[in-house]
């Protein structure tokens, strides 16, 4: 019987010794389609990405949001992404570095977007996630929220809500909470 695994890698090993060089470390599956996704980024002006780790680890990154309409214009958002070996079959981990008070986004950074829990599914990309992340910003939901006080004061009074945003993202307090500045 040819063992045909046993066979392509004895091939391999002599390619590299014939180069001299180290191994070249193979890309898993999530690592393909994650640059793929990422070389088809058609982002908003508003938005850009950055690699603090460096080009070399692409599965984890960040996002900035700039808003240019509605309560958080002017602002600055700051979200990490944690890509798993094994996407786009699971969501990255999306989270929200700037503190900010949102009906959607919690106090610790977990942000509420149905295309990151039960609705992910592999055919959305990373794209689709900046873009649902940005439509959070022009059209807070406070029918699924997070933060339920911030949720509660956009739908009774959201007069309320845009000082309080205001505030937070001046760098203040809204209730009992101080917010960096984000503007």
């Amino acid at each position: 019987m040819i063992r045909l695994f046993k066979v392509k890698e004895k091939q391999r090993e002599l390619a590299e010794s014939a180069v001299g060089g180290a191994p070249v470390k193979k890309q898993t599956a999530g690592e393909l389609r994650l640059n793929k996704d990422i070389s088809e980024l058609n982002l908003p002006k508003t938005c850009s990405i950055t690699f603090p780790n460096g080009k070399d680890d692409l599965m984890n990154f960040e996002v900035s949001i700039r808003p240019d309409e509605g309560y958080y214009t002017g602002g600055t958002f700051v979200f990490t992404f944690q890509v798993s070996p094994i996407y786009p079959h699971e969501a990255p981990k999306v989270k929200c570095k700037t503190k900010v008070y949102h009906p959607n986004i919690d106090l610790e950074g977990n942000v509420c977007l149905n295309i990151l829990r039960e609705d992910w599914k592999p055919v959305l990309n990373i794209n689709t996630i900046i873009y649902g992340l940005f439509h959070l910003f022009t059209q807070p939901n406070h029918e699924d929220p997070l933060n339920h006080e911030a949720a509660a004061v956009l739908r009774d009074n959201p007069k309320l809500f845009d000082s309080n945003v205001r505030r937070a993202m001046s760098g203040g307090y809204v209730g009992q909470t101080f917010f960096p500045r984000c503007v």
